[in-house]
């Protein structure tokens, strides 16, 4: 009898591996199902269960598919590399030393080669469920309409077909390679392969074995050389810095990878025709496979190489020239931009002209308020309670009241779970008390009141508003202004929501600032899961790990969870192949707040394409600042295929078709059952009426245009009219660029004012306006627009008039006024505004100041025309800094100078034009007698009042001070105009720095 050459575990031992591999498998698996039943139970709510099956059947059958045929072709060959073993091996020391492995193998070689098959399988399965995406393209994706230029084969093909294949193609490489490696191990263990002793080196058995599968794998790489070719098409072309084969890929590695296809066959019959039926000796297929790897070397590398050298560097320019041509219109075509309209702009006219006084388009709708700058203004103004937030950035959108459009900036009041103070921060109150925020709060983009404040129009907590610098009565009113579900919500700030047993409101719902008291509330909505049943609180109570689902009294029979609140986190769960929008936003649709994220689809195999990081694309100032950062991912083809809204009360997702005519969102619809999108003929109008142009689609169009506005090879190939996005104007050397802004207005060639997207561009190295890029819906399609300044233009980029306005001597002055000590100057969006054949640029300035809980106020706007140094003016609003932009135009058209770059002459009605500190004129001026002496001590006087208000840091005092500095130097001027005994030019004092921005 053989025995055993391991010793015997002992029963105890064996008992005890028992229980902890059963202890392991169960807490793995019993995570598991808790994770999917409690998966299945909020898909089930939103009614999105199609996506939580079809993805999780299509990972299974991945991995049961690939995990089992991996393992079974590998398991089979180590079976049969045993099965063909010699039953007779030569003597020698080789053999003695392995017979030792084969006592140890042989009693359990069924074991040992199923452990192995099914290790392998496990890994090769995980690999596989990974891969469910591509799958659901590959059977579901049909085509694009659209032959590439090379093959003529319909793009569908590279964006469905082409990434499946390519992985299948490696999963048979791998599993060919492994089962080659084991069943050489197991021919070499069992004495079918050896290295010493008399004789032949291998048995027929084994060489016929081993043999096969090297013609196997060579075969596979015939495949590889057929798919590779269709592959460069993907690849990058170094001589003409684009994607896509170049003229050296295709005259010369293209039929080189042809040619080695052929080889490739030829060699995998050769070695297995000399192998086992000829010579049945392994020098002839040695011979094969030598062949292959210096044909793949000669044919595959050094001849592209000789063509790319010798024949194209020369003259690249001319032979690239029609590939350079396919890669900028499959770009252009892959990114939809192919159909952008641009328009030259002169911008001749350098001197501001009167129209601007009269103008009801463009001058109007000029946004002040810079979304970023006054959410902490809306924050202390807005908040009432310190755990309501804003966040870093607001939104802009736009709204029609009392029939008149235009933009504004909105924010959501919602509950900030990490302001609550110590007392506050438990269970009880955290997810069943602080439960929702409170109302839409929004400000026309384009007004101030009460010293610089956002004129507030909604989002009141009581039925009318109580502050005096806000609207009387809700202009945007919500019949459900209750915020359950926000972008200030974590992963884990779910809520407990539902009447409590004795049937009181138990969740906080809003103070009521007319009485000083709170009200709470019990949510109503549909939305949330269910846990009332016992079974359902030990669910959630081991998911989330924690005891008070089961002991705690707030929850009951009543009670429903709301989690998953934050929207963007919502629609990925729902449609987990769409890119989603860093910057959702809030809107009033219907009287409910809806939260509206637009949806990408993208792939990464569109032929010939600019493959662009979507991450390195879409980052600039505002990223990270209430946006999201897009991942890392790169992509060669995009569409917003899809609006997705999220009902802000109750969490119901909806995902309209957007693009209906792409192929890839036809793809994903169909792979869920066909109806997981709704038709775009399905969107609400007054939904639709709030879509506005996606910010991180136009920042990759937009980027993208810099370069592929050029459509000639020649000149795309010289790089010569390259252009690129400025840095922050007021922030140059940070690196940071300048995000694009919303605005409501009216460009040259456009019949009337809308809702766009806008961004300047600068000529490549240099900082002169090269473009301004724009984004719209027309008729709710979307539209790309250039206006395009001549090469040799004089006027400005936004870096450059920033400057330009900010070193203005007297400007500098003021603003060095405005700034001190206890206060700091804050710039908002610089706005590049093309009218009457000129450049009119808009540049909003803050003040805010260093105490504590201070927050920016609007204070003064910086203008100017033409050039951006020529008519420069700094002024109290836009209506002001237009009259004296004009009054400037008007004197040089008289045949006066115009004023030089870095001096502005003091404009007749600017309230702080001179630094100059008296009324006085100077040396050898009269005295001001009467009513001009009269007006100069109410001038002297309102700026003692501006003192006393900073020091006493009043915000409301200050605003009334500076008002009535305002009107006092308007007096003075007034009353010098008619003293002719007054110098003339004499100008008020300064106005003094504010320390609060109030």
């Amino acid at each position: 009898m053989r025995s055993s050459p391991l010793p015997r575990m002992s029963r105890r031992g064996r008992v005890t591996i028992g229980v902890l591999v059963g202890v392991f498998l169960l807490f793995t698996l019993l995570g598991w199902g808790v994770q999917a039943w409690t998966d299945w139970l909020w898909f089930d709510e939103v009614r999105y269960t199609q996506v939580f099956t079809g993805v999780l059947l299509t990972r299974t059958l991945l991995f049961l598919t690939v995990g089992l045929g991996l393992a079974a072709f590998v398991g089979g060959n180590l079976w049969l590399a045993y099965r063909l073993r010699p039953t007779l091996r030569p003597h020698s020391l080789e053999q003695a030393t392995l017979e030792r492995y084969r006592m140890l193998l042989a009693p359990r070689i069924g074991t040992w080669i199923s452990l192995t098959a099914v290790v392998l399988g496990l890994f090769a399965g995980l690999s596989a469920q990974g891969r469910w995406t591509q799958w659901l393209l590959f059977r579901n994706g049909g085509d694009f309409g659209v032959k590439d230029p090379e093959f003529g084969i319909d793009v569908g093909f590279y964006v469905f077909q082409l990434p499946f294949w390519r992985y299948l193609l490696g999963v048979g490489f791998t599993a060919v390679v492994l089962a080659l490696i084991g069943a050489l191990a197991v021919h070499y263990i069992f004495g079918g392969v050896r290295l010493q002793g008399v004789g032949d080196r291998m048995t027929n058995a084994a060489r016929a074995h081993l043999s096969t599968l090297v013609a196997v794998f060579v075969l596979l790489k015939a495949i590889a050389y057929v798919l590779d070719r269709r592959a460069m098409l993907l690849e990058y072309n170094e001589g003409a810095k684009l994607y896509g084969a170049g003229y050296a890929d295709v005259n010369a590695l293209l039929p080189a990878k042809e040619i080695l296809a052929y080889i490739s066959v030829v060699v995998a019959i050769a070695i297995i025709v000399f192998s086992n039926a000829v010579m049945r000796n392994l020098v002839w297929p040695g011979i094969s496979l030598a062949l292959l790897g210096v044909s793949a070397v000669a044919i595959g590398g050094i001849y592209p190489w000789a063509v790319q050298t010798f024949e194209v560097k020369p003259s690249a320019r001319d032979k690239e020239a029609p590939y350079i041509q396919r890669s900028i219109d499959a770009t252009r075509a892959a990114f939809d931009i192919s159909e952008v309209q641009t328009k030259g702009y002169a911008a001749s006219n350098l001197v501001p002209p009167p129209s601007l006084a009269t103008d009801t388009s463009v001058v109007p709708n000029v946004r002040l308020l810079d979304p970023q700058l006054v959410s902490e203004t809306y924050t202390q103004l807005q908040q009432v309670r310190g755990f309501y937030d804003f966040g870093p950035k607001l939104d802009i959108d736009r709204y029609s009241v009392e029939n008149k459009t235009s933009d504004y900036v909105v924010g959501v009041r919602e509950i900030n779970y990490g302001e609550l103070t110590d007392q506050q921060n438990n269970w009880i109150n955290r997810h069943t008390v602080y439960t929702h925020g409170y109302g839409l709060v929004a400000a026309p983009a384009n007004q101030v009141v009460c010293g610089g404040q956002p004129y507030f129009v909604s989002g009141f907590l009581g039925e009318k508003a109580q502050e005096a610098c806000s609207s009387q009565a809700e202009q945007i009113p919500a019949s459900q202004p209750r915020i359950y579900y926000g972008e200030r919500m974590q992963a884990d700030d779910y809520a407990i929501v539902g009447q409590t047993e004795k049937g009181k409101n138990a969740e906080f719902d809003r103070p009521t600032p007319t009485t000083g008291g709170e009200q709470y509330y019990t949510y109503t909505g549909e939305g949330g899961v269910e846990i009332g049943s016992f079974t359902r609180r030990l669910l959630y109570s081991i998911k989330e790990q924690e005891t008070n689902f089961l002991l705690s009294e707030a929850v009951n029979d009543n009670s429903k969870l709301l989690y998953v609140r934050n929207p963007r986190d919502r629609v990925e769960k729902v449609a987990p192949f769409l890119t989603l929008d860093g910057d959702p936003y809030p809107a009033v649709v219907g009287g409910k707040v809806q939260w509206i994220i637009d949806g990408y689809t993208t792939a990464a195999t569109y032929p010939y394409a600019e493959r662009i990081n979507l991450q390195q694309e879409t980052t600039d100032e505002l990223t990270n600042r209430g946006t999201f950062q897009l991942a890392r991912e790169n992509v060669n083809y995009m569409r917003n295929s899809v609006k997705a809204t999220v009902d802000a009360y109750d969490g119901t997702v909806r995902l309209y078709e957007f693009d209906d005519g792409d192929p890839v969102l036809k793809a994903w619809n169909k792979a869920f059952g066909g109806d997981l999108v709704l038709p775009k003929s399905a969107i609400p109008a007054d939904l639709a009426a709030h879509f506005r142009y996606p910010a991180d689609m136009f920042k990759v169009q937009r980027n993208l245009l810099t370069k592929f506005h050029v459509t000639n090879p020649g000149d795309f190939y010289s790089g010569q009219d390259f252009w690129q996005v400025p840095n922050v104007p007021d922030a140059p050397d940070s690196g940071q660029k300048q995000p694009p802004y919303y605005l409501f207005t009216q460009f040259p060639n456009q019949d009337a004012p809308r809702f766009q997207l806008t961004s300047a561009v600068t000529p490549n190295g240099r900082q002169n306006l090269a473009a301004l890029i724009s984004g719209s819906y027309v008729d709710g399609q979307p539209k790309l627009e250039v206006l395009e300044l001549p090469d040799q233009t004089r006027i400005s980029g936004p870096v450059q008039v920033h400057q330009q306005m900010t070193n203005n001597a007297t400007i500098r002055t003021e603003l060095n006024l405005l700034s001190s000590n206890q206060a700091q100057v804050q710039y908002g969006n610089l706005l590049s505004l093309p009218f009457a054949d000129g450049m009119l640029y808009v540049e909003p300035v803050y003040v805010k100041s260093n105490q504590q809980d201070a927050y920016p106020l609007l204070q003064k706007v910086l203008l100017s025309y033409g050039d951006g140094g020529s008519y420069v003016v700094l002024a109290n609003n836009v209506s002001d800094g237009i009259k004296q932009l004009v009054e400037q135009g008007k004197r040089a058209g008289q045949g006066s100078t115009p004023p030089p770059s870095g001096e502005t002459p003091p404009p007749p009605t600017s309230p702080s034009a001179s630094p100059s500190a008296s009324p006085s004129a100077g040396a050898g001026s009269p005295p001001p007698s009467g009513d001009l002496a009269a007006a100069a001590q109410r001038v002297q006087t309102a700026i003692a009042e501006v003192k006393a208000a900073q020091a006493s840091g009043d915000f409301e005092r200050y605003g009334r001070a500076l008002k009535a500095l305002d009107e006092a130097i308007t007096a003075f001027q007034q009353a010098q105009q008619g003293n002719p005994a007054a110098p003339s030019g004499g100008n008020p004092p300064a106005t003094p720095a504010p320390s609060s921005g109030g």
